[in-house]
Order: C-alpha cells, then sequence, then structure tokens
C-alpha cells in the first residue's frame, strides 16, 4: 500500500490554534452555550511556528473572527438543505428555525384521515374526521395542537390540546417505538410529510398521565367518529395553556 502521510503533511499544515477561556465558577454546557446571563469569555490566538509549536500569543482579532465564521457557512453541514423549502414557501408554514437545532410550525386544516388503534382501546381503526391542527417538530421531537375553524392560526388564535392518545398534556407526542429518520439534508416539505406521517400512521395505544384532552370520554368520542363519518365536534376540545407566540420561541 503506498504511503500518503507525507503527501498529506505536504497539503495540510496546522497555521492557527485557538485557546478558549472561561471565567472561574460558570457552568457550561457540551455545545460552548452558558448558562449564565453575565458570562465572561476570552478567546486566544495563537500562530503556528514551522516546528509546529504555537506561537504569538494574542486575543483573537475581528479579522481572524471573521475568516472563522466564513469558514464555517462554508463547511458543507451548514450547506445542507434542513428545513428549506424547494421553492415558495408552503401555505401551510407558519414559522421556520432553520438552525442545527431548530424547528418547524406549521398548520394542516380539518380533513379526514385514516387512524389506527391497538385492539385494547376497542377502537376500530379507519377513516375519520379530525379538526385542524398545529403541529411543532424538530428532528426529533413532535408536538401537536388543535385549532378550532378552518382558517391558518394568527398570534391571536386560541391552541386546544390535541384530541388524540399518546399524547402529553404540553403537546408533546410520544412516538413510542417509531423509528426517526430525520437529517439535515430534509427539505422543508419532506420534513413535515415526514412527521404527519409518523404521526398518523402508528398506532394509537393509551392516554398519558389520565389525559384530560377532551371534554368527552375520549375512547367514545373515536369510536363514534369512525362509526359514524361525522365531522369532528370542535366543542368538545379543551383548551390548552400554551399559545402561538409560546410555540415559536
Amino acid at each position: 500500500m503506498k504511503n500518503v502521510s507525507q503527501q498529506f503533511n505536504d497539503q495540510y499544515l496546522p497555521i492557527k490554534a485557538l485557546l478558549i477561556y472561561q471565567s472561574v465558577g460558570q457552568e457550561e454546557d457540551s455545545n460552548y452555550h452558558h448558562r449564565e446571563s453575565g458570562q465572561e469569555i476570552y478567546v486566544e490566538s495563537y500562530d503556528i511556528g514551522k516546528q509546529g509549536n504555537p506561537i504569538n500569543a494574542h486575543p483573537l482579532t475581528i479579522p481572524e473572527m471573521q475568516s472563522l465564521n466564513e469558514l464555517l457557512q462554508s463547511t458543507q453541514e451548514l450547506k445542507g438543505a434542513y428545513l428549506k423549502s424547494r421553492g415558495l414557501l408552503p401555505g401551510k408554514v407558519i414559522y421556520i428555525n432553520p438552525l442545527t437545532n431548530g424547528f418547524a410550525v406549521w398548520y394542516t386544516p380539518p380533513q379526514e384521515m385514516n387512524l389506527f388503534f391497538v385492539d385494547s382501546l376497542g377502537i376500530p381503526s379507519g377513516k375519520a374526521h379530525i379538526p385542524a391542527m398545529v403541529w411543532k417538530a424538530s428532528k426529533d421531537r413532535l408536538d401537536v395542537f388543535a385549532v378550532k375553524g378552518k382558517s391558518k392560526p394568527t398570534t391571536k388564535t386560541s391552541l386546544y390540546h390535541a384530541p388524540y392518545f399518546n399524547i402529553h398534556m404540553n403537546g408533546n407526542v410520544c412516538m413510542g417505538t417509531v423509528v426517526i429518520n430525520i437529517d439535515r439534508n430534509t427539505a422543508l416539505e419532506d420534513f413535515m410529510a415526514q412527521w404527519e406521517s409518523y404521526f398518523f400512521n402508528s398506532y394509537f395505544s393509551h392516554t398519558i398521565h389520565s389525559n384530560s384532552s377532551t371534554n368527552i370520554n375520549i375512547v367514545h368520542l373515536w369510536q363514534e367518529q369512525v362509526a359514524t363519518g361525522r365531522d369532528f365536534p370542535q366543542e368538545i376540545l379543551v383548551k390548552s395553556n400554551t399559545s402561538l407566540n409560546h410555540l415559536i420561541r
């Protein structure tokens, strides 16, 4: 096998080293995000000498910061298609935070969906009308809420608990054994479609902490919805303490 170590060393030589200081007593997480609002950070820059040793220690300069920022912005990870639309933003989109740990908030109107229930609930799987919904999702978490009416919600629109099983009172969906496969190359349209598919194509199985997401028995609700095919009875929805303003933070 050809020895390429010398070729590698000739092409890639160390030129700069950074040392990050933090004032004593502050807590730091794994991403260098500081939990205290009055944090003091000092970054020291070193040039690399001909012998590979750090020399010329000095505070990180503005030109150096600008060069570092341009380098990071040009990486393939940050060029990914995560939460970028293929064209004009879909009309159901409410808000997008495209950062590394970002999320999207969107709306779906009242519709008829095929729902799946475990046998122990005594609800036959089948088509049923559901209310309008507001969705908030990141790469690994989904929160859902219901809204009344058919109009796309605004910051003044009240959010209601989603009238389904497997949902915490804060809107977070328990995905159980569903395998989530969303990465930084997922475009916005695919991102929303995947989460909706994960939610509706998994089996509803249980309430969480005696969830009171409706003001009638939730099992009877879905037994009737599947059996009758009626429009969803919005009057049974229970108002949530969460607002749309809270979701987009």
